[in-house]
């Protein structure tokens, strides 16, 4: 305590000044930025209003035991935390050695919620420097079972709610979030979660995931994130029983009042963060089409099951088409079968036909969408006045299960092959080059069906997509065991390379993760006003040409989730050019600037740094 009256003057005034010196820091800073309000650049110090243990339970301020002396005086925290300071690096030695006795991959997960929820800037250090593992802790396939059970994990509350007790009052409950800027947002109605179906408000750890592969891989601000749930029901009977489900009790909207409660939510997030980027996650066909055909003309915004996936699994078939001896443009060549007409599986496709429009070796999309065969639960697609596979009497279309296609399904109709036939009859009919699955449907990627694929082609490309890794349509030691380790495998969840007769059969993962930090990151720095199918495009375009010609040789296809953060670099770089090219960039670059060198300094990276306390006035 100053007990002298001049000194506690001098005292005050030497506040007075720090504080005006911060503020007018800060002001510049922001001038600075105006001209490109993206710029993430890093500075020095980091101010709050918070005083005590409001700092220490901060997770965005909390630096746990790494404050400095000074730190501790000035924010009233000495005497707090313990008396001696650890770095980050002593903390992450901690860190890791805790996490390493957790027994499950789940327990895991738990740990790193925690984590999260006392230390963000600890959290994204341990996630950025482990990624390859620790990806599959916070995102899938772990995270499948941490939605299953969230009710019964609960903890503490992050991201934000909308439910049917809010109809009429989303306006104003947008702003009882914290942060007066957002980038990036991700909302599900939990209606189709991964392949594990409808799990209701229980999907919000999709989009605290997704988000968390925001920051640790593209560079955005932990600041600048909103996971978002929508909760309009659940039809599952299970959670309406369950006394400690978290979500509301009652079946879902539908029709015209579901719309009605997305439109109001939309319009909300505008009003309050007009340049956010929305992308809808894990909305259940045919929602997912209908949303993203009613705004992605009006809101930045995309839907990551049909267009990030539909990127990564083009990227995969590209790089595959290069591993095989060919280039790029010869994408209209090959026979692909895709099981699964869903709004996954029918974006998958729909990105692979924008891919084969856009090469101009196809003379129409009608002679594009002759190179792929679609299954859905029933079989093929075909031409039901042919008769069924089994031989019964032919039924119009139109009639029985196939009246509930779609006029995007349709497309995909094989005017000249029999309705529901198996895939193995329809692999041994076609000979594809490429199989995809995104079926959430388990072993449907019959030993049959590879045996006869590999018959057809040297080097069968199978990609058995679905999520989580037991949702799989086939193992990766099941692809190598029937291909006599030929094929050239990705799967949607991680498996272990594969030794088959001797040798190293390497397994590639399609993984959204490749697309969507990077293009958040794009969007982002560029304030793009629309995401566009090209930039989708170039995405594929961009990380199917990352693998150098050694590692194709090898079976890998593009780099691993490890080096998402230098993927995310030249995806945003790409987004970025689409963007300024398309007139949708708000930004302007400062003269004379390299993009690339703009994003990379916009990139968050988690260090501590010096806090500074203002006066709350």
């Amino acid at each position: 305590m100053l007990r002298n009256p001049a000194l506690k003057t001098v005292h005050a005034a030497t506040q007075r000044f720090v504080t005006s010196q911060v503020r007018n820091y800060s002001r510049r800073a922001l001038t600075t930025l105006a001209a490109f309000p993206d710029l993430r650049m890093e500075t020095m110090v980091q101010t709050t209003t918070k005083h005590g243990m409001d700092v220490i339970h901060d997770p965005l301020l909390s630096k746990g035991t790494a404050f400095s002396l000074s730190e501790r005086e000035r924010l009233g925290i000495r005497g707090l935390v313990p008396p001696r300071t650890q770095e980050m690096d002593k903390q992450l030695q901690r860190i890791i050695r805790n996490l390493r006795e957790c027994r499950t991959p789940l327990e895991k997960f738990i740990f790193m919620t925690a984590l999260q929820d006392r230390n963000e800037t600890l959290y994204y250090r341990l996630l950025i420097d482990n990624l390859e593992e620790l990806s599959q802790i916070i995102y899938t396939p772990t995270v499948g079972e941490a939605c299953q059970r969230f009710h019964s994990i609960y903890r503490r509350s992050r991201g934000m709610y909308f439910s049917t007790l809010d109809r009429g009052q989303m306006a104003a409950m947008v702003h009882n979030w914290p942060h007066d800027q957002v980038d990036v947002i991700v909302v599900t109605d939990g209606s189709r979660v991964l392949g594990l179906g409808d799990l209701g408000a229980n999907g919000m750890q999709i989009p605290i995931g997704k988000l968390s592969l925001y920051v640790a891989g593209g560079g955005i601000r932990p600041t600048s994130i909103l996971p978002v749930v929508l909760d309009v029901g659940t039809n599952n009977e299970a959670l309406l029983d369950d006394p400690l489900y978290l979500g509301m009790g009652h079946r879902r909207l539908e029709g015209d009042e579901y719309y009605s409660f997305v439109d109001e939510w939309v319009h909300a997030i505008q009003n309050r963060y007009p340049n956010a980027l929305i992308q809808f996650e894990d909305f259940k066909y045919p929602h997912a089409y209908n949303l993203l055909h009613k705004y992605q003309d009006k809101v930045c915004c995309f839907n990551d099951d049909i267009q990030s996936t539909s990127a990564v699994a083009l990227a995969g078939v590209l790089a595959a088409l290069k591993a095989r001896g060919k280039t790029l443009d010869n994408l209209n060549e090959e026979r692909i079968i895709c099981v699964g007409a869903g709004s996954a599986g029918v974006g998958v496709c729909e990105g692979i036909i924008d891919c084969m429009v856009e090469q101009g070796k196809v003379k129409s999309r009608e002679e594009a969408y002759s190179r792929i065969w679609m299954l859905d639960q029933h079989g093929l697609i075909g031409n039901s006045m042919l008769g069924g596979a089994d031989g019964s009497a032919p039924a119009p279309i139109g009639l029985g299960d196939r009246a509930n296609l779609d006029e995007r399904q349709l497309c995909y109709l094989k005017k000249d092959m029999k309705d529901r036939m198996t895939l193995e009859e329809v692999v041994k009919a076609i000979k594809p080059t490429v199989m995809l699955g995104l079926s959430g449907a388990p072993g449907v990627f019959t030993e049959g069906a590879i045996r006869a694929m590999a018959d057809g082609v040297e080097k069968p490309v199978v990609f058995p997509l679905s999520n989580p890794t037991h949702q799989s349509e086939c193992t990766a030691e099941q692809a190598f065991k029937w291909t006599d380790g030929r094929a050239i495998f990705a799967s949607g969840s991680p498996f272990k390379d594969v030794e088959y007769k001797g040798k190293t059969c390497k397994v590639n993962q399609i993984n959204n993760a490749m697309s969507f930090p990077g293009l958040g990151l794009g969007v982002t720095v560029s304030r793009a006003s629309r995401v566009t199918g090209k930039m989708f495009m170039e995405t594929a375009i961009t990380i199917a040409n990352m693998a150098t010609e050694e590692q194709l040789k090898s079976g890998v296809l593009f780099p691993g989730v490890g080096q998402l953060r230098e993927v995310s670099k030249e995806v945003a770089a790409k987004v970025c050019e689409v963007a300024y090219e398309q007139g949708l960039a708000r930004a302007q670059l400062p003269p004379g600037s390299n993009l690339k060198t703009v994003i990379e300094e916009s990139m968050w990276n988690p260090s501590y740094v010096s806090l500074i306390r203002l006066a709350d006035h």
